[in-house]
């Protein structure tokens, strides 16, 4: 792939594209959960975490009590850029499952060794996430797939990331294979929100989210995905000498992550941000790949709306 040309005017994004977005795919399920609360049994927190919708949430008890600094001065801010890993990915064939799967499977390798060693730095404990890449239908602690809301989901519960090996190409308009950022992102995504989950800030999020207010719910909703989506951003530009993108690869990102924005939806499923802000944390994470820029719970509530 030949190599990206510098890309200027960060959150100067692309027009969107207009797609069916919210009934495919999201970060926190639009059709399973709106954006509730967190599923809670005993002291644990449980959310599926869902790419393009919100958190399918349920209600058992509290969610435990966590430190605000766990978020805005976690550990992992402070270590810097991303080492690159030198991720070389397989070339997808269109149709062709298994072909995904590898391109999923090495991804998530990659993922695996560049989190690794941000824990590492950061003293923290760290065990990569399990992952399912579905083509038939099947069952987990967080519930059924395929579901009209859950192309590519988190489940905590088990630590176990889900993907469609069709329906991720379907969520993305019909997005061209060769653009093959558009469908890393969503792994990257999914896996930004384990090392939530591994660094406590998930619960701290499900905290926040454990409360009668449906404003103060959805904000936190929407600052858990816009960090795990600053984190896709992250890895992919710690990877750009491996993985480098033409400005049309980069562009076809940007119109896919911008076309996912919630602007539009009533007030009680904002759950995961405009488009604005979900293109634009990608690439401020993309431009700059240190783990501090993807604080997304001290920055103002203007900048994940």
């Amino acid at each position: 792939m030949a190599r990206q040309p510098p890309v200027r005017s960060p959150y100067r994004l692309p027009p969107r594209r207009p797609r069916p977005r919210r009934s495919l795919g999201g970060a926190v399920a639009g059709i399973l959960g709106v954006v509730a609360a967190i599923l809670v049994f005993a002291v644990l927190g449980l959310a599926t975490f869902m790419e393009n919708g919100g958190v399918t949430v349920g209600l058992g008890g509290r969610a435990p009590e966590v430190k605000r600094e766990t978020a805005t001065h976690n550990p992992l801010y402070r270590t810097g850029r991303l080492t690159p890993v030198g991720c070389r990915l397989p070339g997808i064939e269109a149709g062709v499952d298994s072909s995904m799967e590898r391109f999923m499977e090495t991804l998530s390798r990659c993922l695996d060794r560049s989190w690794g060693r941000q824990f590492d730095k950061a003293e923290l404990a760290f065990d990569a996430p399990k992952r399912i890449f579905w083509n038939t239908p099947g069952r987990g602690p967080c519930g059924s797939f395929p579901n009209p809301g859950a192309a590519a989901f988190y489940c905590p519960e088990n630590n176990t990331m889900y993907v469609g090996l069709r329906h991720i190409v379907e969520t993305s308009g019909g997005e061209p294979v060769s653009h093959y950022a558009v469908y890393a992102r969503v792994i990257a995504h999914e896996y930004g929100h384990h090392v939530q989950e591994r660094a406590g800030i998930l619960a701290y999020g499900h905290r926040r989210m454990d409360t009668a207010s449906v404003a103060a719910r959805t904000e936190a909703s929407r600052r858990i995905e816009l960090q795990a989506q600053c984190l896709a951003g992250l890895f992919l530009g710690a990877e750009r000498s491996t993985l480098p993108m033409t400005r049309r690869q980069y562009e076809a990102m940007m119109v896919d992550v911008r076309g996912r924005g919630d602007e539009k939806q009533p007030a009680h499923r904002r759950d995961h941000g405009s488009g604005h802000h979900y293109a634009g944390w990608v690439e401020k994470g993309y431009r700059d790949p240190s783990v501090g820029v993807c604080d997304t719970w001290s920055v103002p509530a203007a900048d994940v709306d």
